[in-house]
């Protein structure tokens, strides 16, 4: 899903809710019911789902930004292993890479 596409779905009012357990420590509990009510929220809940989007949606914007990330999925969809993949971008990121092979274009002859 397209990130427009995803915020606008995330801003619709009507989303299904699950319940889930979360332990935090008491005193983070004390601090979001009283800093709630200061940032216009009507409760702590709202204000750590609020929290949670807002992260969210900032990994997921520098996530789906970043080509290395893109190409890694495209790699993982056409059937390359995590091991390959590992192997290549360690390969990529160091100072001394590899050495480039010639292509073997169609019309190049091989012996």
């Amino acid at each position: 899903m397209k990130t427009t596409e995803l915020i606008n779905t995330r801003l619709r009012k009507d989303r299904a809710m699950t319940t889930i357990s979360l332990r935090m420590p008491e005193d983070v509990i004390d601090d979001l019911k009283r800093v709630a009510p200061m940032l216009g929220f009507s409760g702590y809940q709202p204000l750590i789902r609020a929290y949670v989007g807002q992260g969210l949606r900032q990994d997921l914007a520098r996530l789906e930004s970043d080509p290395l990330h893109n190409l890694i999925d495209s790699l993982r969809r056409h059937g390359v292993s995590d091991a390959v993949i590992a192997e290549a971008v360690a390969e990529a990121r160091t100072d001394d890479p590899a050495p480039v092979l010639p292509r073997l274009d169609a019309g190049c002859k091989t012996n």
